[in-house]
């Protein structure tokens, strides 16, 4: 079974920490390992480096590289341009078509947090065996919602199709992506609803039959890219036509396009968390709602469901802190509540220009 992680993305909603240079899933949020570590560790044993193939923007291979010295370097690659998620699923798509066409293959992100390492590693392993005897559909792997998030995306999903090694594989029923608190409540309540994360295991040639169906305008550009992979033309077809293809989310291209009857969904509990936004983060490190987490020279006192991030030297001490981020990279200092997190994406993009634009 072969691992694509897609590392490519800038992950301004946790800015001032993640920025164009240094993305968040090259930082150590978590421990002494960046979340792009945490991602390819959480494969082993059960696969080996060989297995595992890494996507990023161009100008991070170097980044990747040095985070991960074991994986074949020939196993990263970089887009000349983010053309956003749907042509970036596509290309590995394409390129695995060159390399192991029928062999399982899961997609899998960097900046997720997953604290059942061994129970996710028995999830691909089964659904990596479904698709060994049945190679032309695809298994959608969702994490059981802990409460009715409207940040997140949701999959609906029926009765039971198969058991295997006691996983239960049910019937697709289909997507929403952030619906509003209500409907996010209705979804929680309904126990055939899941978060949807963005994992999934299929066949390179399942993959790209959709691509060729649902979205050949880019799967014409896409062949042509990765007619040339592994020939010394690759590197000057991918930097010449990668930047022409139309900006699509995967969703958008392929999944909403899908016969439910080729997919299944499997939702269990394996503790994730997307920790790709401050409050996100928060909810991920906290055994409760009322917990503070704190990182580096903090100090805080009558304070609660707060995060303070340090990394700087010098003690910072916040006092009556209620639902409030502060993050403290030294260049930036960052202070807002949490409902406000969801603003800072915007604020970065506002910084173009400015004479702050370095900062971005």
């Amino acid at each position: 079974m072969k691992a694509v992680i897609f590392a490519g993305g800038v992950g301004s909603r946790l800015w001032p920490l993640s920025r164009k240079n240094t993305p968040k899933q090259f930082e150590k949020i978590l421990g002494d390992s960046s979340t792009l570590q945490l991602a390819a560790n959480r494969l082993k044993p059960d696969f080996e480096w060989n297995d595992i193939y890494v996507s990023t923007g161009s100008k991070y291979i170097d980044i990747v590289h040095t985070q991960l010295q074991d994986l074949p370097e020939e196993h990263i690659v970089g887009e000349p341009e983010m053309r956003d998620v749907g042509p970036a699923v596509g290309l590995m798509a394409g390129i695995l078509m060159k390399e192991s066409p029928l062999e399982p293959m899961a997609i899998l992100w960097s900046d997720h947090l997953v604290k059942q390492e061994e129970h996710f590693r028995k999830i691909l392993k089964a659904s990596g065996e479904l698709i060994e005897e049945d190679p032309n559909r695809i298994i959608f792997v969702a994490q059981e919602p802990r409460f009715a998030s409207d940040n997140l995306g949701w999959i609906d999903f029926g009765e039971e199709v198969v058991n295997k090694d006691n996983l239960s594989f049910h019937s697709f029923a289909g997507f929403k992506y952030r619906p509003d608190v209500d409907l996010a409540e209705t979804y929680f309540a309904s126990g055939h609803h899941a978060w949807n994360l963005g994992y999934f295991v299929t066949t390179p040639t399942f993959l790209w039959n959709q691509y060729k169906k649902s979205a050949p305008v880019v799967y014409e550009s896409l062949k042509r890219i990765t007619d040339a992979w592994r020939t010394p033309e690759f590197a000057r077809i991918l930097e010449e036509i990668y930047p022409t293809i139309e900006k699509i989310h995967f969703d958008n291209a392929i999944a909403e396009k899908l016969d439910p009857g080729d997919a299944l969904v499997i939702s269990e509990n394996i503790e994730w968390s997307d920790i790709g936004a401050w409050e996100a983060l928060k909810e991920a490190m906290s055994e409760s709602l009322e917990e503070n987490v704190t990182k580096g020279n903090v100090l805080i006192e009558d304070s609660r469901d707060s995060l303070v991030f340090n990394f700087e030297k010098q003690l910072v001490v916040g006092i009556d802190l209620n639902e409030m981020i502060v993050v403290n990279t030294g260049d930036v200092i960052l202070v807002c509540p949490k409902s406000s997190v969801g603003k800072i994406k915007k604020l970065v993009e506002n910084l173009k220009g400015t004479t702050h634009e370095h900062l971005a």
